[in-house]
């Protein structure tokens, strides 16, 4: 696999790391990836975008090779802030973007702020907790639920890097937790989810004081008004066998303007990888088209 050219940008008081692949001439098409992943995880669908587009894969804060957050700092609105500033600093012209899980709550949320910047939408498994999830946290005690995000936190933020004997032992804990990964998938992810210690450990490259991003978050209302008020085209993709909500069997399909839900069988949360060419390929038929039915 041709390695990309990998670059870094000054957001608002951190260091964010840039993959890129293709002419930095062609139209951009933004990838984003998930909590606790990193952006060399999009590497098969850079490659096979990299002919036609200038592809931009940004490590999250905290994640990959971006800097740690100095306060610990990893809410939503802190990675948004992150993104916009990624946009601006490569004075992007109005593009398509695809963001997986926490990925593509970001990219979602920046699309129904900026409807004007975003040409394409792909979001998958990203939207967030279902309507059902939402309703039974706000059935429970608030100030019970706010004291226990508190002391999660302050755990979180106490905790120590996490150091493999080595990258056999890595490789064996990431295809533990995701048994659809073929070898060389998981020996892929592996080798850019880790750097190399002296002593021959290996080291996640991932912060250890990453915490559930929608601890404390906006108002579920306000993500209905983002998502309708999003202009471009919508894919919504999720996978069978995941344990996400369906958004066109919850409700939530329904508040954008013009979206379909794309499900895939024999796919589990990372759809991209469970049924990596059926995703490129369905991506590339969506970029090219004119315009989608509504769900």
């Amino acid at each position: 696999m041709a390695e990309p050219r990998s670059y870094q940008i000054d957001a608002p008081r951190i260091r964010l790391n840039i993959v890129e692949w293709g002419d930095p001439s062609a139209p951009p098409l933004i990838l984003q990836h998930g909590g606790r992943d990193h952006a060399r995880s999009w590497d098969w669908v850079a490659r096979a975008f990299a002919d036609s587009h200038r592809v931009i894969v940004p490590d999250l804060r905290g994640h990959g090779d971006s800097e740690w957050s100095r306060d610990g700092g990893y809410d939503l609105f802190a990675y948004l802030e992150d993104f916009a500033a990624i946009t601006r600093a490569l004075d992007l012209p109005p593009c398509a973007m695809v963001g997986h899980s926490l990925g593509g709550n970001i990219v979602t949320r920046f699309a129904g702020l900026y409807p004007d910047r975003v040409t394409r939408l792909v979001n998958i498994e990203g939207l967030g907790d279902s309507p059902e999830v939402v309703a039974r946290r706000a059935a429970q005690d608030q100030l019970a639920l706010l004291r226990d995000y508190l002391e999660e936190r302050a755990r979180h933020l106490a905790r120590r890097p996490r150091d493999y004997p080595n990258r056999a032992a890595l490789f064996e804990r990431m295809r533990q937790i995701d048994p659809r990964l073929t070898p060389e998938t998981v020996e892929h992810l592996s080798l850019h989810a880790a750097r190399d210690n002296p002593d021959g450990t290996v080291r996640l490259k991932h912060d250890p004081a990453l915490f559930p991003p929608n601890g404390v978050d906006i108002p579920y209302t306000t993500k209905e008004l983002m998502w309708a008020a999003i202009a471009c085209p919508v894919l919504l993709v999720y996978g069978a066998d995941s344990w996400a909500s369906n958004p066109a069997i919850d409700g939530r399909a329904e508040h954008f303007l013009n979206a379909r839900v794309e499900l895939f069988a024999d796919a589990g949360h990372w759809v991209h990888h469970d049924r990596r060419e059926d995703f490129i390929a369905l991506l590339r038929d969506f970029l090219g088209s004119a315009a989608l039915s509504p769900p």
